[in-house]
Protein backbone atom coordinates (compact mmCIF):
# COMPACT_ATOMS: atom_id res chain seq x y z
CA UNK A 1 0.00 0.00 0.00
CA UNK A 2 1.75 3.27 -1.24
CA UNK A 3 1.41 6.33 1.30
CA UNK A 4 0.27 10.15 0.15
CA UNK A 5 3.47 11.79 0.24
CA UNK A 6 4.17 14.99 2.34
CA UNK A 7 5.30 18.07 -0.19
CA UNK A 8 9.13 17.35 -0.12
CA UNK A 9 9.68 13.88 0.55
CA UNK A 10 8.17 12.39 -2.42
CA UNK A 11 10.51 9.43 -3.32
CA UNK A 12 13.77 10.88 -2.75
CA UNK A 13 14.99 9.37 0.66
CA UNK A 14 15.62 11.21 4.26
CA UNK A 15 16.14 9.75 7.80
CA UNK A 16 13.27 8.37 8.94
CA UNK A 17 13.07 10.91 11.98
CA UNK A 18 13.18 13.98 9.39
CA UNK A 19 10.25 12.26 7.32
CA UNK A 20 8.37 11.77 10.09
CA UNK A 21 9.08 15.82 10.84
CA UNK A 22 7.78 16.30 7.39
CA UNK A 23 4.39 14.54 7.91
CA UNK A 24 3.78 17.54 10.24
CA UNK A 25 3.21 15.08 13.13
CA UNK A 26 6.17 15.80 15.32
CA UNK A 27 9.74 17.64 15.92
CA UNK A 28 12.98 15.36 14.47
CA UNK A 29 13.80 15.15 17.67
CA UNK A 30 10.94 13.73 19.47
CA UNK A 31 10.24 11.51 16.20
CA UNK A 32 14.09 10.30 16.86
CA UNK A 33 12.74 9.53 20.83
CA UNK A 34 9.57 7.36 19.11
CA UNK A 35 12.31 5.53 16.71
CA UNK A 36 14.91 4.51 19.74
CA UNK A 37 12.18 3.47 21.94
CA UNK A 38 10.76 0.72 19.15
CA UNK A 39 7.58 2.16 18.62
CA UNK A 40 8.20 3.09 14.82
CA UNK A 41 8.00 0.70 11.97
CA UNK A 42 8.60 0.56 8.28
CA UNK A 43 7.01 -1.90 5.93
CA UNK A 44 6.12 -3.63 9.82
CA UNK A 45 9.12 -4.26 10.98
CA UNK A 46 9.86 -1.80 14.04
CA UNK A 47 12.75 0.29 13.33
CA UNK A 48 15.38 2.15 15.57
CA UNK A 49 17.87 4.12 14.13
CA UNK A 50 16.74 7.93 13.03
CA UNK A 51 18.98 8.25 10.29
CA UNK A 52 17.22 5.07 8.78
CA UNK A 53 16.91 6.02 4.89
CA UNK A 54 13.12 6.32 4.05
CA UNK A 55 10.25 7.39 1.52
CA UNK A 56 7.13 7.56 1.93
CA UNK A 57 6.38 6.07 -2.01
CA UNK A 58 6.32 2.58 -1.05
CA UNK A 59 7.05 2.30 2.56
CA UNK A 60 4.66 2.10 5.09
CA UNK A 61 5.43 3.89 8.67
CA UNK A 62 3.35 3.43 11.43
CA UNK A 63 3.69 4.67 14.91
CA UNK A 64 2.18 1.97 18.02
CA UNK A 65 1.01 0.12 14.69
CA UNK A 66 -1.13 2.81 13.72
CA UNK A 67 0.05 4.22 9.64
CA UNK A 68 1.34 7.83 10.00
CA UNK A 69 -0.82 10.11 7.27
CA UNK A 70 0.33 13.51 6.66
CA UNK A 71 -1.27 16.08 8.89
CA UNK A 72 -3.14 19.43 7.44
CA UNK A 73 -0.67 21.93 7.07
CA UNK A 74 -1.03 24.66 9.70
CA UNK A 75 0.45 27.98 10.29
CA UNK A 76 -0.01 30.54 12.39
CA UNK A 77 0.61 34.02 13.87
CA UNK A 78 1.33 35.09 17.43
CA UNK A 79 2.11 37.69 19.37
CA UNK A 80 4.01 36.35 21.92
CA UNK A 81 4.56 38.33 25.15
CA UNK A 82 7.58 38.48 27.34
CA UNK A 83 8.58 36.20 29.58
CA UNK A 84 7.54 32.52 27.45
CA UNK A 85 10.31 30.60 26.78
CA UNK A 86 9.99 29.50 22.55
CA UNK A 87 10.23 25.79 22.87
CA UNK A 88 8.26 22.87 23.12
CA UNK A 89 9.30 22.04 26.94
CA UNK A 90 11.95 23.52 29.25
CA UNK A 91 14.39 21.95 31.32
CA UNK A 92 14.34 24.60 33.85
CA UNK A 93 10.23 24.50 34.24
CA UNK A 94 9.58 28.10 32.37
CA UNK A 95 6.22 28.88 30.72
CA UNK A 96 6.85 28.49 27.14
CA UNK A 97 4.47 29.92 23.98
CA UNK A 98 2.55 26.11 23.86
CA UNK A 99 0.57 27.46 26.96
CA UNK A 100 -1.22 30.10 24.34
CA UNK A 101 -1.97 27.20 22.52
CA UNK A 102 -3.85 25.01 24.67
CA UNK A 103 -7.19 23.59 23.72
CA UNK A 104 -7.05 24.88 21.00
CA UNK A 105 -7.15 21.45 18.86
CA UNK A 106 -4.52 22.09 16.73
CA UNK A 107 -1.51 19.30 15.65
CA UNK A 108 1.90 19.09 16.70
CA UNK A 109 3.77 22.60 15.75
CA UNK A 110 7.25 24.08 15.98
CA UNK A 111 7.66 27.78 16.14
CA UNK A 112 9.20 28.95 12.89
CA UNK A 113 12.76 30.90 14.34
CA UNK A 114 12.93 31.84 17.99
CA UNK A 115 12.18 34.64 20.02
CA UNK A 116 14.57 34.68 23.77
CA UNK A 117 12.65 35.14 26.96
CA UNK A 118 12.55 38.95 27.09
CA UNK A 119 11.88 39.43 24.04
CA UNK A 120 8.16 40.13 22.47
CA UNK A 121 5.92 39.47 19.20
CA UNK A 122 5.56 38.37 15.81
CA UNK A 123 6.50 34.62 15.97
CA UNK A 124 5.46 32.54 13.31
CA UNK A 125 4.25 28.66 14.22
CA UNK A 126 3.87 25.80 11.82
CA UNK A 127 4.15 22.35 11.38
CA UNK A 128 5.55 22.54 7.50
CA UNK A 129 9.21 22.04 7.86
CA UNK A 130 9.91 22.45 4.53
CA UNK A 131 7.95 26.22 4.93
CA UNK A 132 9.74 26.88 7.97
CA UNK A 133 13.02 26.17 6.68
CA UNK A 134 13.01 27.97 3.55
CA UNK A 135 11.89 30.92 6.14
CA UNK A 136 14.37 30.74 8.85
CA UNK A 137 17.46 29.95 6.00
CA UNK A 138 20.19 32.25 6.04
CA UNK A 139 19.59 34.48 2.56
CA UNK A 140 16.01 33.99 2.51
CA UNK A 141 15.47 37.65 1.86
CA UNK A 142 13.15 38.17 4.45
CA UNK A 143 13.99 41.02 6.49
CA UNK A 144 13.11 41.12 10.57
CA UNK A 145 12.37 44.87 11.77
CA UNK A 146 11.51 45.52 15.38
CA UNK A 147 10.98 48.10 17.53
CA UNK A 148 13.73 47.99 20.74
CA UNK A 149 12.50 50.70 23.37
CA UNK A 150 16.65 51.97 24.86
CA UNK A 151 17.90 53.78 27.93
CA UNK A 152 19.04 56.65 26.67
CA UNK A 153 18.52 59.28 23.85
CA UNK A 154 20.78 58.74 20.44
CA UNK A 155 22.24 61.31 18.49
CA UNK A 156 23.02 61.08 14.67
CA UNK A 157 26.53 59.66 15.32
CA UNK A 158 25.46 56.99 17.53
CA UNK A 159 23.10 55.88 14.85
CA UNK A 160 25.47 55.87 12.57
CA UNK A 161 27.97 53.84 14.86
CA UNK A 162 24.90 50.75 15.47
CA UNK A 163 24.63 50.97 11.08
CA UNK A 164 28.14 49.76 11.27
CA UNK A 165 28.17 46.86 13.41
CA UNK A 166 30.17 45.44 15.60
CA UNK A 167 32.56 42.86 16.69
CA UNK A 168 31.90 40.89 19.55
CA UNK A 169 32.60 36.96 20.75
CA UNK A 170 34.41 36.40 17.24
CA UNK A 171 31.51 37.60 15.18
CA UNK A 172 30.81 40.05 13.28
CA UNK A 173 27.40 41.42 13.98
CA UNK A 174 25.33 43.73 11.65
CA UNK A 175 22.02 45.71 11.47
CA UNK A 176 20.66 46.14 8.00
CA UNK A 177 19.34 49.54 9.38
CA UNK A 178 18.19 51.81 12.26
CA UNK A 179 16.34 54.47 12.77
CA UNK A 180 14.92 56.66 15.76
CA UNK A 181 11.21 56.53 16.12
CA UNK A 182 10.17 58.80 18.61
CA UNK A 183 11.85 59.74 21.82
CA UNK A 184 10.96 60.81 25.85
CA UNK A 185 12.62 62.71 28.24
CA UNK A 186 15.23 59.67 28.87
CA UNK A 187 14.20 56.62 27.09
CA UNK A 188 14.21 56.16 22.97
CA UNK A 189 12.53 53.59 20.32
CA UNK A 190 14.28 52.83 17.76
CA UNK A 191 13.14 50.40 14.60
CA UNK A 192 15.64 47.91 14.10
CA UNK A 193 15.86 45.28 10.55
CA UNK A 194 17.82 42.78 10.45
CA UNK A 195 18.41 40.46 7.46
CA UNK A 196 20.40 37.70 9.18
CA UNK A 197 19.46 35.69 12.53
CA UNK A 198 22.07 35.43 14.99
CA UNK A 199 21.80 34.86 18.47
CA UNK A 200 20.71 37.57 20.68
CA UNK A 201 21.81 39.78 17.79
CA UNK A 202 20.28 43.32 18.53
CA UNK A 203 20.84 43.14 22.46
CA UNK A 204 24.31 42.54 21.86
CA UNK A 205 24.87 44.83 19.21
CA UNK A 206 23.61 47.47 21.60
CA UNK A 207 25.23 46.19 24.54
CA UNK A 208 29.06 46.97 22.26
CA UNK A 209 27.32 50.26 23.26
CA UNK A 210 26.82 49.93 26.76
CA UNK A 211 23.33 50.25 25.43
CA UNK A 212 20.16 48.68 27.63
CA UNK A 213 17.22 47.57 25.87
CA UNK A 214 14.06 47.94 27.77
CA UNK A 215 11.97 46.15 25.23
CA UNK A 216 12.30 44.54 22.01
CA UNK A 217 9.78 43.97 19.97
CA UNK A 218 8.82 42.04 16.71
CA UNK A 219 6.62 43.50 14.43
CA UNK A 220 7.25 42.35 11.34
CA UNK A 221 8.65 39.33 8.76
CA UNK A 222 9.37 39.99 5.80
CA UNK A 223 5.70 42.29 4.56
CA UNK A 224 4.22 40.38 7.48
CA UNK A 225 2.69 42.56 9.80
CA UNK A 226 2.19 41.97 13.22
CA UNK A 227 -0.40 44.70 13.16
CA UNK A 228 -3.46 44.72 15.94
CA UNK A 229 -3.16 41.33 17.08
CA UNK A 230 -3.33 41.24 20.29
CA UNK A 231 -0.51 40.23 23.12
CA UNK A 232 -0.73 36.46 23.87
CA UNK A 233 -3.49 36.02 20.87
CA UNK A 234 -2.37 33.90 17.58
CA UNK A 235 -4.35 33.70 14.10
CA UNK A 236 -4.24 31.48 11.19
CA UNK A 237 -2.36 32.95 8.56
CA UNK A 238 -4.20 33.60 5.42
CA UNK A 239 -3.67 31.80 2.21
CA UNK A 240 -2.02 35.00 0.64
CA UNK A 241 0.28 35.20 3.50
CA UNK A 242 1.82 32.21 3.50
CA UNK A 243 2.32 32.49 -0.55
CA UNK A 244 3.57 36.00 0.26
CA UNK A 245 6.22 34.38 2.52
CA UNK A 246 7.13 31.48 0.19
CA UNK A 247 7.35 34.40 -2.52
CA UNK A 248 9.74 36.49 -0.77
CA UNK A 249 12.33 34.51 -0.23
CA UNK A 250 12.39 32.21 -3.08
CA UNK A 251 9.93 29.13 -2.72
CA UNK A 252 7.26 28.66 -5.89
Amino acid sequence: MRRTSARGTGDVRYGLARVISKLGIASRSEAARWIEAGRVSVDGRIVRDPERATTLEGERIALDGVDLQARQRVYLALNKPRGLVTSTADEQGRATVYALLEGADLPWLAPVGRLDKASEGLLLMSNDSVWSAAITAPGSQLDKTYHVQIDRLPDGDLLAALRGGVEEGGERLALKSVRELRRGERHAWLEVALDEGRNRQIRRVLAAFDIGVLRLIRVAIGPLQLGRLAKGAWRHLEADEIACLARVNGRT
